[in-house]
């Protein structure tokens, strides 16, 4: 299935998710909500799963009122691989189908490494890694069968390029391999019009990582925090629209020849 030549087509029209349904996990707040948000301001349905069912359709309702959208809120526990399905599977019967799915579910802890536990390390692997594994999974399947390709977002972090300040080994081990992932999905998943790219944020300022502030602390990383602000190019940290566009840039045809990237949404801090 070859990716068609789109240049005759216009901004506007390149742009345009309109048709197109949406998955987003992850999605009641943070990073996932903006990238809901954008997504149905561009015309696509969108489904908002989260371990927060309440939340997800509290997030569903607001940004269908704030958008005009079409946006569904579900529960879904991405360490549960039948949840995952579940998922998709009520996407494509309730819509049709499933064109963009995104891994957005994520944790973010600090352990430090000597006294981290297998639990620990787990735990993390399951939702940052076995996660995206089991959502890419589902969605692709679903793709390949109804034979119209699709696009994969995967969430990896600039943590996936390099290790920052102590307590994060198994943060920064899934987001290396999510990086992999994508690339591995992009060269088997090709043939079928698939895309999947992945996004390398730096730090962005969401309700997560604000309820994580104080086991930074416990471990020192509170001061790699600040210096890391400090250290941007572009002298701020990041907000979750800021990784929104992007992600619609990705799930766009304005991206229509890419597939196996990481694209870094950095403030330019890998640059140095």
């Amino acid at each position: 299935m070859a990716i068609p030549d789109v240049s005759s087509r216009s901004i506007a029209e390149l742009i345009d998710l309109t048709g197109k349904v949406a998955v987003v996990t992850g999605g009641a707040q943070g990073i996932g909500k903006a990238i809901a948000r954008r997504f149905a301001e561009a015309g696509a349905t969108v489904v908002i799963g989260d371990i927060n069912a309440d939340g997800a359709r509290a997030t569903a309702l607001e940004l269908s009122g704030a958008t005009g959208g079409d946006l569904r809120g579900t529960s879904v526990d991405v360490r549960e691989t039948g949840s995952t399905e579940a998922l998709a599977q009520k996407a494509v019967d309730e819509l049709g189908g499933i064109d963009i799915w995104v891994n957005n579910a994520g944790v973010y802890p600090t352990t430090e490494f000597l006294t981290m536990t297998d639990a620990d390390w787990d735990d993390v692997v399951a939702i940052n890694l076995r996660g995206t594994f089991a959502g890419s999974r589902a969605a692709a399947r679903h793709m390949v069968e109804r034979g119209k390709g699709g696009v994969i977002i995967n969430l990896s972090s600039i943590a996936g390029f390099r290790a920052f300040g102590p307590g994060l080994a198994h943060y920064t081990a899934t987001k290396h391999a999510v990086r992999g992932l994508t690339m591995s999905l992009a060269v088997e998943l090709g043939p079928h019009g698939i895309r999947a790219l992945a996004l390398a944020p730096t730090l962005i300022v969401t309700e997560g990582i604000a309820a994580t502030r104080a086991s930074f602390e416990d471990v020192g990383l509170d001061e790699a925090q600040d210096a890391l602000l400090e250290a941007h190019p572009l002298k701020r940290l990041g907000v979750p629209d800021d990784i929104a566009r992007v992600a619609l840039f990705c799930a766009s045809d304005l991206s229509l020849l890419m597939s196996g990237s990481t694209l870094m949404v950095d403030a330019g801090i890998m640059a140095l």
